[in-house]
């Protein structure tokens, strides 16, 4: 099975530095920021306060992808829902499996939970993860679109 090779667990404290560096190439990537120390203090702060889970991807030592969540509440069925917030897995671990895997760890921890449902974004820029996530169970939300507003 692709991607059998790597463990995933859930990230702890002692994972920061390490998963430091696969955030920070994931701002890159994504929203063109570098900036090492800033994704450093970001995550130490999620850590502290204790307010997103985190699975890595880890093949003997090495990291090699990552999945950020966060809570939210759904005030109509009473209950949790995850926000997919960050899938991020090394470039040369990609096309292994291993996002697979990061993506069916989150779907379990929905069950594991309790959870109503997992909520993603997908970046308009990247539109095979639309097939990505519909091939792991993941369908367009018929009830919502969502909208936002940014401070200025």
């Amino acid at each position: 099975m692709p991607g059998a090779d790597c463990t995933i667990e859930r990230a702890e404290e002692r994972d920061l530095a390490a998963l430091s560096q696969l955030f920070d190439a994931y701002r890159q990537f994504f929203a063109g920021h570098r900036e090492i120390e800033r994704s450093t203090r970001f995550l130490a702060d999620r850590f502290a306060a204790g307010d997103s889970v985190i699975f890595i991807a880890r093949k003997t030592t090495e990291v090699q992808g990552f999945i950020q969540l966060y809570p939210l509440w759904s005030s109509w069925h009473c209950r949790r829902i995850w926000f997919l917030s960050d899938l991020y897995v090394e470039k040369s671990s990609r096309k292994s499996g291993v996002g697979r895997r990061l993506v069916e760890r989150v779907v379990r921890y929905a069950h594991e939970t309790g959870a109503a449902s997992v909520m993603v974004e997908l970046p308009r820029r990247e539109p095979h993860l639309k097939e990505f996530y519909a091939r792991l169970g993941f369908v367009p939300d018929a009830l919502f679109e969502l909208a936002r507003y940014t401070p200025a």
